[in-house]
């Protein structure tokens, strides 16, 4: 088995998911905070959010053939660990509530 850890992060699709989707979202802003502190919830919340934000404009229709494109983009996703982004958001927010 190889190490696929990336950054400190469990692999490179969960840092740059964190990175390039998440920087600089509070998602405290869109969930109340005893909702947010359960981390499942909250990552359940990511995960459609990153959806909702990559997909935008696809538009859903189930007659539509997915697009190679976005085939590639949601196996992508599928490898991210929505519940660390969701660790690291709730130990940054109690961070900066300190």
């Amino acid at each position: 088995m190889t190490d696929k850890t990336y950054n400190g992060w469990t692999n490179y699709e969960t840092w740059r998911v964190n990175l390039e989707v998440f920087d600089g979202l509070d998602p405290f802003d869109h969930f109340s905070d005893d909702q947010a502190t359960l981390e499942d919830n909250l990552a359940d919340y990511l995960k459609d959010y990153a959806e909702e934000v990559i997909f935008a404009g696809l538009g859903y229709d189930e007659r539509r053939p997915s697009s190679l494109m976005e085939d590639y983009a949601r196996a992508f996703l599928q490898e991210v660990n929505w519940s660390e982004i969701a660790a690291h958001m709730i130990a940054d927010y109690a961070e900066a509530t300190e």
